[in-house]
């Protein structure tokens, strides 16, 4: 890709031709002019050499991409950047590996007050155990240790950082030996994250926008809450993005709201809405989902954590609506979901229906969907958020979800072709650093779902990854490469573009260029994802690959 000389200046007018525009406004487009931060023009290159001597910069896309920038809905930025730039536990095959890269972190880190780590997952280790406190002590040579489990609903911690917080012990969630949940897995949390250096949170916030930018990822929803971050980090993670160049980050606060004065304060703190993981149950993983029936592989009769129940849930959807202001859950397990269902009716029986509908509230994960349950959130205009690499991850005959409830029940999660054809809004997200970003990747695991009737087209899942993320905080004119639209745009170096569907004659018949369905790329396991050469947010360029 090369372009002109032209001086960097502030919302230049800009011509990209020679390459593929994806673009609903010209499924054949070649050419795009951006001009003030939006779409000016999309065609063909023929129309484009009009419009070659007005502009301030001519790029030449030497046949690359342009779609638009992808939005992940779902993104936890502070602990993404420390993720990547701290202990990175998710590579580890077995806890002795696991082990050893902590005291080799510990012993490379003397200076750290505590020691940051992410991603260790026991269900894929041949132990099956998560590592015990004394081999934590030991391996961390009697530091304060934090290791989150890969869901982020449990961790496990030494002697040393459970030291830092007086009454720990009492705490619901706390266990001798074992990883610790509920109000002691928040608490440790906060000790941990309140010992980082206000310079520390944002060089992290600063590596973790670096890094979803390279990736095409022009917006992200961040989803904080007291029992998550705190408002310090939440509010300097939006003035930080507010103020550099970077993805626009849209913040949810996951607090619940009584009444206007509660809905005034999450505005007050930048939130676009009292959302995100507000926690109606836990993870799978953690054994904390609230389920209907046991789990397969937990304590007898075990089915999970209920944090809110549907009354909590009525009044918290009421106040919001009444305020304006957008409401939404962390919700996994099909009995925590039965409960958003309930309360979120409740409220539209208050309110009136149509009252629900606008606000576009939405719902966090939504894995244990059942068809009942479905066809209410296309009732109520429910936004599901959801992550399709948790299935990449997790799903299949072997996977941890079926280790958890079973082969049968397994198989009953995350269905993606359900909910379109419901007509649910979806939006899709990584909840990084749970799975990490991944644009193309997330795309990928919906278009393969591991179970085959859940899979939905590369082009539906694309649209849930642009333009749903936009619809899910209320917009409608974005996330889409058209005349008008904000010009937030990657550009990719990729190979032939494809038109893949889960039905192989949908396929077939869409390649047919009479059919006029733009082409994406080829997302077949094993084949190469895209590389990003350029990603622009409001016509400024936050992200230009080296040496391009």
């Amino acid at each position: 890709m090369t372009e002109s000389t032209a001086p960097q200046s502030e919302h230049r007018t800009v011509l990209l031709r020679g390459g593929d525009v994806h673009s609903p406004a010209d499924p054949f487009a070649t050419a795009m002019v951006v001009e003030r931060g939006h779409v000016a023009w999309v065609g063909s290159e023929g129309a484009a050499d009009a419009f070659a001597s007005g502009v301030d910069e001519v790029i030449d896309l030497d046949g690359a991409l342009v779609t638009p920038a992808f939005t992940d809905a779902h993104v936890h930025t502070t602990s993404t950047g420390l993720a990547l730039t701290g202990l990175d536990l998710s590579g580890a095959r077995t806890l002795d590996e696991a082990l050893g890269l902590l005291r080799a972190y510990v012993a490379g880190h003397p200076a750290d007050r505590v020691v940051l780590g992410h991603g260790w997952d026991a269900a894929r280790w041949p132990e099956q155990r998560p590592p015990s406190r004394g081999e934590l002590d030991a391996a961390a040579g009697g530091r304060p240790v934090y290791l989150p489990r890969v869901d982020v609903h449990s961790a496990v911690v030494t002697t040393a950082l459970l030291d830092l917080v007086p009454g720990v012990t009492g705490l619901t969630g706390h266990h001798p030996d074992a990883p610790l949940t509920g109000a002691a897995h928040h608490a440790v949390r906060a000790a941990a994250h309140d010992a980082l250096s206000p310079g520390q949170r944002a060089d992290a916030q600063r590596a973790a926008l670096r890094h979803a930018a390279s990736l095409g990822i022009g917006t992200v929803h961040e989803c904080g809450g007291p029992d998550i971050s705190d408002e310090e980090d939440f509010a300097g993670l939006l003035k930080l993005a507010a103020a550099e160049r970077g993805p626009r980050v849209f913040g949810y606060w996951a607090e619940q709201v009584a009444d206007e004065k509660d809905a005034r304060r999450i505005r007050e703190l930048g939130a676009v809405g009292a959302a995100g993981d507000l926690f109606v149950d836990g993870s799978l993983g953690s054994h904390t989902a609230c389920l209907h029936e046991p789990y397969a592989d937990g304590p007898a009769g075990g089915r999970g954590t209920a944090h809110l129940d549907a009354a909590q849930i009525a009044a918290h959807v009421t106040a919001c609506t009444e305020a304006g202001l957008q409401a939404g859950f962390h919700a996994i397990g099909d009995a925590a979901l039965s409960a958003v269902v309930d309360g979120v009716r409740a409220a539209a029986q208050t309110l009136g229906l149509p009252r629900i509908r606008g606000a576009r509230h939405r719902v966090e994960h939504a894995e244990m969907l059942t068809p009942e349950t479905v066809a209410a959130f296309a009732e109520l205009g429910l936004t599901a958020s959801v992550q399709p690499a948790f299935d990449a991850a997790w799903g299949g005959e072997k996977g941890m979800y079926a280790q958890r409830l079973g082969v049968e029940r397994a198989r009953t999660l995350n269905p993606y072709a359900a909910l379109l054809r419901a007509g649910v809004p979806l939006a899709f997200g990584s909840d990084s650093p749970v799975t990490p970003l991944d644009p193309w990747g997330t795309v990928r695991a919906a278009a393969f779902h591991r179970t085959s009737e859940h899979r939905i087209s590369v082009r539906a899942g694309f649209t849930a990854h642009t333009r749903g993320g936009w619809r899910a905080v209320g917009r409608d004119d974005a996330g889409t490469l058209v005349p008008g639209a904000p010009a937030d745009y990657a550009v990719w170096r990729t190979a032939d573009l494809v038109v893949q569907a889960p039905d192989d004659r949908v396929a077939r018949w869409s390649t047919d260029p009479r059919s006029g369905t733009p082409g994406l790329p080829d997302l077949t396991p094993g084949v190469d994802l895209p590389v990003c050469l350029r990603t622009v947010v409001f016509g400024r360029t936050v992200y230009e690959r080296p040496n391009e």
